[in-house]
Order: structure tokens, then sequence, then C-alpha cells
């Protein structure tokens, strides 16, 4: 599908940013922020980081950015790329990134993350995050929802073997969504043993506004997590 098809998402920006982040925006972003080659060229790793870290990590959608500061701060030899849509989010991700040089990485995508994953080579990402998408609740909005099986194709190509994705949503329609599509896939092992697995947050796992919010508003999150194997062909 082309970038052209893509959009699903309405105003980039809601309130004017403040002073202080919209400083922040104007200084780091042109340093951070990855530009699309024309097509069919890919993105290769040496181009998003240099020298290249140890393990990549990749959140689509990640709202606040409270998780990949996390991260950051957790894991200081990781490589982060980042995708979102909204400016706000952006701002509030590079208002909160530690400084200094040990801290992970970051390289930004603003705009729909398909368009840049279809460009990145395979085996790239130990992790990939998609951390409560618009679950898009009404039947005719379905087709808007981020995991659909071409996605998720996307997603299986671009983990190393072995590696991760997580998935988290407060919205049961979506779960049953997202469990019917991400099983179907040979190559994703759905990491599950019991209930606890899927309702309970791990602790390597940050909480989110939106895992709060949920929680609030008395819905239930789960948390899937997805092992990618060794293609058996």
């Amino acid at each position: 599908m082309s970038p052209g098809k893509r959009n699903l998402y309405g105003r980039r920006q809601g309130r004017p940013l403040r002073a202080a982040r919209r400083a922040t925006l104007e200084e780091r972003l042109p340093l951070l922020q990855i530009d699309l080659p024309e097509a069919p060229f890919e993105v290769s790793a040496a181009a998003l980081f240099d020298p290249l870290p140890p393990r990549l990590y990749l959140e689509i959608g990640f709202g606040g950015g409270e998780h990949l500061a996390w991260q950051a701060a957790d894991q200081p030899d990781l490589g982060i790329v980042a995708a979102e849509y909204f400016m706000t989010g952006v701002a509030g991700l590079l208002h909160q990134w530690p400084e200094g040089p040990q801290t992970a990485a970051l390289r930004l995508f603003i705009g729909d993350a398909r368009d840049l994953m279809e460009r990145l080579p395979d085996a790239l990402f130990d992790k990939i995050f998609i951390l409560f998408p618009d679950p898009w609740p009404k039947r005719r909005h379905h087709k808007r929802r981020l995991i659909q099986p071409a996605t998720v194709d996307l997603l299986a190509r671009l983990l190393k073997d072995g590696g991760e994705l997580r998935f988290a949503t407060d919205d049961p329609g979506y779960l049953a969504w997202a469990l019917e599509r991400l099983t179907a896939h040979r190559q994703l092992a759905w990491q599950v043993t019991g209930p606890a697995d899927w309702r309970l947050r791990p602790e390597v796992w940050p909480a989110t506004r939106y895992e709060q919010k949920a929680l609030r508003a008395g819905r239930q999150p789960a948390f899937l997590r997805f092992r990618k194997a060794a293609d058996p062909d």
C-alpha cells in the first residue's frame, strides 16, 4: 500500500506545545529524524546508527514516550527506532529523553510506521513494541487497525530469530482480533502458559499512561509476548 493511501490518523497535533517543548522539538528533531530515500532504496542499519549498537528496538506509536524513555535509561547500549504520527507525542518523548553519553541512541520516524518498515532490512530488531494502539472499535473502521496480516508479515520479517514482539491493549475486541492474526503467523510463537502471562504486566515492561488510564476506567489490559522462530523452510 502506498503512503498516499494511509491517511488514517486525522490531525497531527492537539493543543499548541508549550514553549519549552516546542524549543526542544525544534532543536533536537532535525538531528534524529529519519528521512526515507527515494523508492525503492532501502534504509540500512548503518544509515540509522553510526556506530551500530549491539541491540536494536522498534516502538510503533509511542504515545507520550514514557516507555521508551525508561528503556533508554535502563539499557544505555540500545539503539531505538521510534515511529509516531503525532507531534505532541514526539515532543513529549524528547522532553523526557535522558541526556548524557550513557543513554540509548535514538532515531525518529514521523509518519505511518509501515512506510518505514517496508524499507528496512530483514532481521533488524531484537524487540518490537506496539503498546495500546488505537483499537478503532467501530466495525467499519477495523481496516484501520495496525494489526493486519500484511503488517504481521512485516513485523516477523524485521525481527531477528529469537526476537520478541510485545503487544498491549485494553480493548477486548482488539485483543481477540490481534491474537487471531498474530498466532496465525507460523514464525510468531505466543509466550503464554496461563492467564497470568497476559493479564499481568511483567516487571521488565514499564507502565504507561494508557495502562493507568485503562485501569482507572475499570478496563483490564492484556500484555502479549511473541517470540520469533526461525523459518522452517
